[in-house]
């Protein structure tokens, strides 16, 4: 049986009475600490980009294509929403960097300014970590009359 501690112990508050709580106490949002795995940061990040209207995919050339084979092997992986990002987190902070695919006709740097505002808000809303940058590579822009290599769906 744990005994509760009387006042000038541990439990004391500031004036010196007993607040009743059990040793190690303190606010237990405090006790122990969260850490969030890159891969974690990455997965919000990638579905916060694709949700901006202009950027047809995620992913550099060559990871597209594995992507879109991996993604038609019946028993393959799901479609990795964390594919074009890469992240590095700290134990308060985080940077990204994304590789997008644009639609040809919108303006790349507004396109650019949706995807940092709608990455920044998502991951810092989701994890509390702050976002200090968000580099974006522009590495290709989506013809109309293009096939499509991997068509990706906006979430809705």
């Amino acid at each position: 049986m744990e005994k509760e501690p009387s006042g000038g112990g541990r439990g004391a508050s500031a004036s010196g009475a007993s607040t009743g709580q059990r040793l190690g106490g303190g606010d237990p949002a405090t006790r122990g600490r969260t850490t969030i795995a890159d891969g974690v940061v990455e997965k919000i990040a990638g579905l916060a980009a694709r949700d901006v209207v202009g950027v047809h995919a995620m992913g550099g050339g060559l990871s597209r294509t594995f992507g879109a084979v991996r993604d038609r092997v019946p028993g393959g992986s799901t479609k990795s929403v964390s594919r074009g990002v890469k992240a590095e987190v700290g134990e308060v902070q985080t940077a990204l960097d994304l590789d997008i695919v644009v639609e040809y006709g919108v303006s790349i740097a507004e396109v650019a300014k949706a995807v940092r505002e709608n990455v920044v808000s998502a991951v810092e809303r989701m994890t509390g970590l702050e976002v200090v940058e968000v580099n974006i590579a522009v590495g290709d822009v989506k013809l109309p009359d293009e096939e499509e290599d991997e068509p990706e769906q906006r979430l809705q």
